[in-house]
Parts: C-alpha cells; sequence; structure tokens
C-alpha cells in the first residue's frame, strides 16, 4: 500500500472562526485529495470536526498556559513525530507560529504556510491584517500555491430535530453572544418587539442558544409567549436542521449565525461597535448586517424592515 503523504491543518477557535475556515479546509482537501489530512484544533470542536468530510484525523490542542511551556513542547514533539510534508497554519497567531519554530528543534522540516518567520510559504501580503477573515484566508492559500476554491459540502451538517416538533412556519432567534462581551449583544426586550412582530405574521419564534441564554429566552417569552425556547437544547447539528427548515434568523455577532450564512439562509446580523462587520462578518447569499455602535438604540422596526429587505417577512395565515 502507497503511503498516503501526512499534511497537517491548525485552526482554533472560537465557533465562528472555525466555520469560517470550512471553505479554506475544503480547497486544501481539494489541493491534497490523497493525502492523509490531519486537523489540529481545541478539545471543544474537535467532536464536530471528527465528523467533517475534509480531515482524516482531528488532533486536539488543550492550548497550555504561558507557565506550561513543557506541555506545549511535548506537543511539539509529538507533531514533529508525524512526519508532516506541509501544515497550512489558519490560526496564524504567535502561539501557533510558535509551534513552527519549536517542532524544527525536533529535527522537523515541513513547508509551511503562515507567517511565522522563516517558513517557507508566507503570507506576506502587508493588507493582510485589514482583510476580511474569508479573503484573508484565501489570500493565504493562493501564495501557498492553492488555485481551486470550492464550496464546502455543509450536508453533514445535519440532524433529526422531529423531537422538537418544529412548527410548519418559524423563525430563529439567536440573541445570545460570548458571556464576556454583553456589549455585543441587542437587548433581549427588543428581541421580544421583534419576537412579537414575527408572530403576529403567524410564524413561530424559536429561540436557540446555550443554556446560559436561558434568562434572556424567558424575557423574550415573557412579552411573546408564542415563542419557543430551545436555549440549552440543541446541538450544532440540530441548529443547522432547523436553519435549513427556518424562514429567517436574526442574531447578534455570534458563532451560530455564522453557521446560519454559510448554510445560505436569509439572515440579519446585528453588530455594535465591539466587532467590525468589515473584517469578520458573516458571509452568505443572503444576508443582512446591521451596526450600531450602541446595539440598545438599534430599533426592533429597523431589524424587521432589514428582513423585509429581504422579502422573507412572513405572511399572515390565511
Amino acid at each position: 500500500m502507497t503511503k498516503r503523504t501526512p499534511i497537517l491543518v491548525i485552526k482554533h477557535g472560537a465557533l465562528g472562526d472555525l466555520i469560517q475556515a470550512f471553505g479554506p479546509f475544503a480547497a486544501i482537501r481539494a489541493q491534497h485529495p490523497d493525502a492523509r489530512l490531519d486537523l489540529l484544533t481545541t478539545p471543544p470542536f474537535a467532536p464536530l470536526m471528527r465528523r467533517a468530510p475534509w480531515f482524516d484525523r482531528v488532533l486536539e490542542d488543550p492550548r497550555a498556559p504561558a507557565w506550561n511551556f513543557p506541555m506545549t513542547l511535548r506537543l511539539a514533539q509529538s507533531l514533529a513525530r508525524e512526519g508532516y510534508a506541509r501544515v497550512y497554519d489558519l490560526q496564524t497567531s504567535a502561539r501557533s507560529s510558535r509551534l513552527f519554530h519549536l517542532i524544527r528543534l525536533f529535527g522537523a522540516r515541513p513547508e509551511w504556510s503562515g507567517i511565522a518567520r522563516g517558513c517557507s510559504h508566507p503570507h506576506a501580503n502587508p493588507n493582510r491584517d485589514r482583510m476580511h477573515t474569508l479573503d484573508r484566508q484565501r489570500d493565504q492559500l493562493a501564495a501557498a500555491g492553492l488555485a481551486a476554491f470550492p464550496p464546502p459540502d455543509l450536508a453533514w451538517l445535519d440532524a433529526d430535530v422531529t423531537r422538537f416538533a418544529p412548527p410548519a412556519r418559524f423563525a430563529l432567534l439567536v440573541p445570545g453572544a460570548s458571556p464576556h462581551r454583553p456589549e455585543k449583544r441587542w437587548p433581549a426586550q427588543h428581541y421580544a418587539a421583534l419576537a412579537s412582530a414575527i408572530a403576529a405574521q403567524g410564524a413561530t419564534p424559536l429561540i436557540v442558544g446555550t443554556a446560559r441564554e436561558a434568562p434572556l429566552a424567558a424575557t423574550i417569552r415573557g412579552s411573546c409567549p408564542a415563542a419557543f425556547d430551545l436555549t440549552g437544547r440543541t446541538t450544532l447539528f440540530d441548529l443547522a436542521a432547523l436553519a435549513r427548515r427556518a424562514l429567517f434568523a436574526v442574531g447578534n455577532d455570534t458563532g451560530p449565525m455564522h453557521l446560519i450564512a454559510a448554510l445560505g439562509r436569509p439572515a440579519v446580523v446585528l453588530f455594535s461597535a465591539a466587532s467590525d462587520p468589515a473584517l469578520c462578518a458573516p458571509r452568505g447569499p443572503k444576508v443582512r448586517i446591521l451596526r450600531d455602535a450602541e446595539l440598545r438604540n438599534l430599533a426592533p422596526e429597523t431589524v424587521y424592515a432589514a428582513l423585509a429587505g429581504l422579502d422573507v417577512v412572513p405572511q399572515p395565515s390565511p
């Protein structure tokens, strides 16, 4: 049996960052169809990526704290032993670049696409830090010789959601965001007003998110009892399945909205001054971005009008 050339891709998180790498993952697999393709990611995302079609193995990087250098050194040694012919560093952080130098201490000399000093395929575009994530990664891969960028197949992101008994006509609301970034959240009271407007048109608002977002869902349902609370009950596969069936989604700048956009679903994504959509906004064929420096100043009527502009506002049931 012919030995398959081992190639490594490095990409950690957060969730939105990982989802925005799905296109690059597909491009790397297309470039190396016969290689043994490994992904190095963080433990929370390893189960998800083990079901993706692009990788033969998913390795876990616990991202040891700076004081635990021996753990980082052991990771570098284990990667060096794999004998990778090429590494695509899509994380391009100081930490991932450090791995380039550390694995060389153990005799490994793979080709390396990234920003590590001395690597064989540097992404030297001086504007890289001013590029949208998708454009930057594509530019990096082009500099490493990749020419084909097929759309990623996301059929594997699906689930049986009949246990939720979703209504025939529903919309997704994603009111959460990173717990340490409250400034990225549109107020729950605004989501409640939007939910009431959606329900008045005969569609059911489904509130999704982690269990931490249950209080937000409770506030929304306090004003709109017709809304369903699914916080803490869905996997990412469930979310993808619901998104495919939903009329549209409205949410903050958070990972699930990247997934919904990547699936090509209609979505309105809300940004504050805390992040720049020019650099990191979800992209998709039916995505509308709304931004206000202070999200509390973004009126529910403005969001509903954006939905009307996408031609997805539900019509009343006869």
